[in-house]
């Protein structure tokens, strides 16, 4: 396997812990060699090659989603309403009905539609303008999945992998170019884990750093001072999230389990005796303080609401007779619209044509129809422009296979990095089941965004699996003939993805094609149409 401390490239992903009973060979300023290895995080974060590859892989990610942006004209899908929204929200400070010249109950939070707003108060009240925000927050998901890798990972290879797979990603690639709410929702949450991942490097780095200054865990009576500026983050970006969507809610559980369970392994990886018992409370202290911030950002994103008096429910207290007393009503009135926009969203069981049960998603078993045209001329008797909201099949398709091998790995390992790459894609899917079962609540495919960088993650492990060496020959050249050959395997998979995209590459943007061309790519037929 590749060195956990290594400074350069490596091919495969480090190894998560040194096994507890290696030897504990005594290591530079006293600090045994095997310790130094659990508690070792990505020194060399600056690598000018990563951010090389980082540059060039989020360039290609950008022209591919702005190049056009402002096709096809006019609104297609959901933009009927949010970009009328972001609209509004410039005018009014809130949604806006302009039947009935009044507030518009509306049952998602604000920020996404400001995001949008911005977009349009730059760019104008065009298909550019509202789009463009979109396009900006998909290309920045590219950015920090590749930054994520490479600090999970300690692999430019791995990490340029994993910025490439979405990049070339039909799914991603289609909400990026469109104003839906779900490319904001999935890119804060995906800044939250990021956050989270460096919380993670940070603490170790300064349990070591106490280590090797002298602290001994086995006499100390208080555990070493560590700021938790990133789990602070963390919680910030979380509330922005939730600020798009309520569904980013689904992950709170599952991210506060990360943060104690790693922090739990640092201790036992720094030799402390009771390493749950010993710094719990202080894990729990600063979970609600970062909570406490999540709450705090979200209600600054319904600042629009709380500063006019013209948003829905603004004033239900007072028209109801109730007491409305300042800040304390408000909230309060703000708890009262969202028990009615709860309601809504759990008694939404209206039949869709394109909806879609959380089994399909991985499988593209019913993607949804954005945008369609026949007219135009395409050289052919008979033409068709479709936007498709369709995963790239042959990356999607891997994706089950991918989650099987995390898993077996992960227990062969006891890597850190599978549990948690897990963790996400269950907090992503995992509710969604249940509410399927439970209730039968309307669903459509692209719901799965959040999971989808965690996903990705997941067919990057299996690959950096394939590449990783046995114990056994090397080469002349330093590496094994099991790397040699999984590194041709990751590079004809990619490549596969790669083509697979290119070919679909038409229904993503919605390019006229002659018809036989166009059903040419229903692959699964009716299923897609």
């Amino acid at each position: 396997m590749t060195s956990a401390t290594a400074e350069t490239d490596t091919t495969g992903p480090a190894p998560a812990e040194a096994p507890p009973d290696e030897a504990a060979a005594t290591g530079l300023r006293g600090v045994p060699d095997a310790v130094r290895r659990r508690l070792a995080t990505l020194d060399n974060w600056w690598n000018p090659y990563s951010w090389l590859i980082t540059g060039l892989i989020v360039a290609v990610a950008a022209i591919l989603r702005l190049v056009g942006l402002d096709r096809p004209k006019g609104y297609i899908f959901d933009e009927v309403y949010y970009p009328t929204d972001a609209w509004d929200m410039l005018q009014h400070g809130v949604e806006w009905d302009e039947k009935t010249n009044g507030p518009a109950y509306v049952v998602h939070p604000p920020l996404g539609k400001w995001m949008i707003a911005l977009g349009e108060k730059i760019f104008g009240n065009n298909e550019f303008g509202w789009r463009i925000s979109g396009a900006i927050a998909g290309t920045l998901m590219v950015l920090i999945l590749i930054r994520v890798a490479y600090r999970m990972f300690h692999s430019i290879v791995l990490a340029g992998v994993a910025g490439l797979l979405m990049t070339l990603d039909g799914f991603q690639l289609v909400l990026s170019r469109t104003s839906l709410l779900d490319i904001f929702l999935g890119l804060f949450v995906l800044a939250t884990f990021a956050a989270l991942v460096l919380d993670r490097d940070h603490y170790r780095r300064r349990w070591l750093h106490a280590l090797e200054n002298g602290y001994d865990p086995a006499t100390a009576r208080r555990l070493p001072r560590v700021f938790p500026g990133w789990l602070l983050t963390a919680g910030v970006l979380f509330g922005l999230a939730c600020g798009v969507k309520w569904s980013a809610l689904f992950f709170a559980p599952f991210f506060a389990m990360l943060v104690v369970v790693w922090r739990v392994q640092a201790r036992r990886s720094a030799g402390v005796r009771r390493p749950f018992l010993g710094g719990i409370l202080g894990d729990l202290g600063y979970l609600l303080l970062s909570f406490a911030l999540s709450i705090v950002f979200y209600l600054a994103t319904w600042i629009g609401w709380f500063v006019t008096d013209t948003g829905y429910f603004r004033h239900y207290r007072e028209a109801n007779g109730l007491s409305e007393p300042p800040v304390l009503g408000a909230l309060l009135n703000l708890m009262h619209y969202h028990a009615q926009a709860y309601s809504f969203h759990s008694g939404l069981t209206d039949r869709h044509v394109y909806q879609s049960w959380p089994w399909q998603w991985l499988l593209l078993g019913r993607p949804v129809a954005f945008y369609w045209n026949g007219n135009g001329n395409c050289g052919a008797p008979s033409c068709a422009a479709e936007i498709l909201l369709l995963g790239t099949p042959i990356l999607w398709w891997s994706f089950l296979p991918a989650l099987a091998a995390l898993v077996w790995f992960g227990i062969a390992r006891r890597d850190w990095r599978a549990f948690a790459i897990g963790t996400g894609v269950v907090a992503g899917l995992l509710p969604w089941f249940y509410y399927a079962v439970a209730d039968g609540r309307t669903m459509f495919a692209f719901y799965v965004l959040p999971a989808l960088p965690f996903l990705i993650l997941a067919v990057v492990y299996a690959l950096g699996a394939i590449m990783t060496p046995p114990a056994g020959l090397v080469t002349g050249s330093g590496r094994t003939d099991r790397q040699l050959i999984g590194t041709v395997v990751v590079g004809v998979y990619v490549l596969l993805v790669a083509l697979c995209f290119a070919y679909f590459y038409p229904i993503f943007v919605g390019q006229l094609l002659p018809y036989q061309d166009w059903s040419a790519r229903m692959w699964l037929g009716g299923r897609w149409i």
